[in-house]
């Protein structure tokens, strides 16, 4: 049967949601977000989302392919390439692959990044293809309907617990809170916040992320630490990002915006939360452990380089 892959057009979102959630059932995805994301792509990102098409015009295949303009150094790319796993075997990855690379290369990458889900199926096709393991990442799924969630705590003296809605009309400390931890957080290729406009427009503004559900602990009126809760309208919540300014770290500030924001989730109403972890984050591992999340899937990022 013939496969043939396209660049998306509008209409696509919500096949291409379907896709992801297909190969990836521990990460939110939504058609919304998607044509989000594509609106509001960062010009210097050079993205370039694609899909594979079956001949009856199913999207059975997507690939998110961007430059990481936002990275320290120059030529680094991304491909992730994810295929419905109903539909594997007919070379959709592979053309996907093939049509992220060129264009990649010839926008400067050279130097990609890809992550491959941890079966032996996934690691061989990827090394296959020139791609080297790298580090790796474990996604964990918590059941809110069951969890015994620690009790919430009275915060210490000095600290107050606000949610990001609290920041509506300047949601700039936020920002700046989001920078510091983001610097120093685990992975291969760094990132550097540094345009307030293009985080407003497309993180403070995105249709995942649930200002009402996320947790910032403000320590004598400065943010501190935060915990940031993705909801996606179907009962699942993401944290999607949890860290602390390091001037506040050590004192259990992230802990106690993250129990704070899962209660909140489930008086909500969402009934499944999810999250991911660097495997060599252990000081966050702990923490989510200690909340009771279990490992649901590893992935492991590969890399390659293009000569």
């Amino acid at each position: 049967m013939t496969v043939i892959v396209r660049d998306v057009r509008a209409e696509d979102a919500e096949g291409f949601a379907r896709v992801r959630r297909a190969a990836l059932p521990f990460m939110l995805a939504t058609g919304e977000q998607f044509r989000f994301d594509w609106a509001h792509a960062h010009p210097d990102g050079h993205e370039r989302p694609l899909v594979a098409v079956a001949e009856d015009g199913g999207i059975i295949g997507t690939a998110q392919v961007r430059i990481a303009h936002d990275a320290p150094e120059p030529g680094i790319g991304s491909v992730n390439v994810y295929m419905d796993p109903a539909h594997g075997g007919r070379g959709g990855g592979s053309l996907l692959l093939r049509a992220a690379e060129e264009h990649l290369a010839e926008h400067g990458a050279r130097t990609l990044y890809s992550w491959v889900l941890d079966a032996p199926e996934n690691l061989a096709w990827a090394g296959r293809r020139g791609y080297s393991p790298s580090r790796s990442a474990y996604f964990l799924r918590l059941d809110l309907t069951t969890a015994e969630l620690p009790p919430l705590r009275t915060p210490p003296a000095g600290v107050e617990l606000l949610t990001a809605e609290d920041f509506a009309a300047d949601p700039r400390p936020l920002f700046e809170l989001d920078a510091l931890t983001t610097a120093d957080e685990p992975g291969d290729v760094g990132t550097e916040l540094d345009d307030y406009a293009h985080w407003r427009a497309t993180t403070w503004e995105h249709p995942l992320f649930d200002r009402a559900l996320t947790a910032v602990a403000v320590v004598d009126g400065v943010p501190a630490a935060f915990s940031a809760a993705q909801t996606d309208g179907l009962g699942r919540y993401n944290s999607g990002m949890t860290g602390t300014a390091p001037a506040y770290r050590g004192r259990g500030l992230a802990k106690l915006a993250k129990n704070t924001s899962l209660h909140r989730a489930r008086a909500a109403g969402r009934t499944e939360a999810f999250t991911g972890n660097d495997t060599g984050n252990a000081p966050m591992l702990a923490i989510n452990e200690w909340f009771g999340y279990q490992v649901c899937a590893r992935e492991v990022r590969h890399v390659r380089t293009l000569g």
